[in-house]
């Protein structure tokens, strides 16, 4: 069970728990933390008649991501440690079905707070799930030299996702081989160089959510981007999947496969634009060849397919 100690009296909207369950999974630093910055750092709050909203929650939430506190910033040294290496590189690339490491490492990661074991191995909450990529990709987020975000936003205020994926597309060509090698994390380096690349442009104004873990085969991102400035996270969103795939095997039969689990996973969330990202990783391609876009669809959901 989760609480969240706060001044008597003041009250929460239930809403919020179910919803703070998910973001930490009992983790007392992040409830403690989370919990700080909904009633002191938002200042409104500070008036204890006040009732706590779900919007509060969510504000602080992205806050407490976007601050890089202490005890999310030392994750970033954890993950260098070659036995949480061992670990959180098969959950990130998404593409085996179990850990290779020894099962002490295993347990090690768990007792440390970082995954969970049951009922499959997996990052521990949401927040880690946001927060490890980002730590792993710092460096690289703040390096890239792209266009800035208002060159990717359309006059009534929508991501312009063709633009954008097109955009990464030749990012990915003239840097994933550099780029690559400043990645400790290289198995999952690909899909980590399009989340830095998204984290740039969406950052301070939109959000994404990350879902992968063994078995996926595959690392699914939802970007939620407010469709109206004054009320932001708040008001109507423009909700796009983009699905992540290594080429192995047939492209065909990637591709087949891609577009059923995009297009299950957009009906999941409710999106209204899908994307299908597959890397080929194969020496014998050039570069010619790996870049392409096709448009696709699953049932009734279009679906753009990306090479890169």
């Amino acid at each position: 069970m989760v609480t969240v100690q706060g001044t008597p009296g003041q009250e929460f909207d239930e809403a919020i728990f179910p919803e703070l369950w998910e973001d930490t999974y009992g983790q007392p630093w992040l409830i403690n933390a989370l919990g700080q910055e909904i009633i002191w750092e938002i200042r409104a709050n500070r008036d204890r008649s006040r009732r706590i909203t779900l919007s509060d929650y969510k504000e602080a939430r992205e806050e407490l991501i976007q601050s890089r506190a202490t005890h999310l910033d030392q994750l970033a040294y954890k993950l260098q440690e070659p036995r949480v290496y061992s670990v959180i590189s098969d959950i990130l690339a998404s593409q085996e079905d179990s850990v290779h490491a020894p099962q002490a490492d295993i347990e090690y990661v768990a007792d440390l707070g970082l995954i969970r074991t049951r009922p499959s191995v997996r990052i521990s909450n949401r927040i880690y799930q946001e927060v490890i990529p980002r730590e792993l990709t710092w460096s690289t987020q703040v390096g890239i030299a792209t266009q800035e975000q208002e060159w990717y936003v359309t006059p009534e205020h929508r991501l312009d996702m063709p633009k954008l994926l097109t955009a990464f597309q030749q990012f990915f060509r003239e840097n994933s081989d550099s780029w690559s090698e400043v990645f400790s994390y290289k198995e999952a380096g690909p899909q980590l160089l399009l989340q830095a690349f998204l984290q740039r442009i969406v950052n301070g104004g939109g959000h994404i959510t990350r879902e992968y873990g063994l078995g996926r085969k595959r690392t699914d991102l939802l970007i939620e981007w407010p469709l109206d400035e004054a009320q932001g996270v708040h008001g109507p969103l423009q909700r796009i999947v983009i699905e992540c795939k290594l080429l192995r095997g047939a492209l065909e039969t990637v591709i087949e496969k891609g577009l059923e689990q995009t297009a299950d996973y957009a009906r999941r969330v409710g999106a209204n634009e899908a994307h299908l990202m597959i890397f080929d990783r194969g020496a014998e391609q050039i570069w010619d060849e790996k870049i392409w876009r096709r448009d696709e669809s699953y049932e009734d959901v279009p679906v753009i397919v990306w090479g890169a």
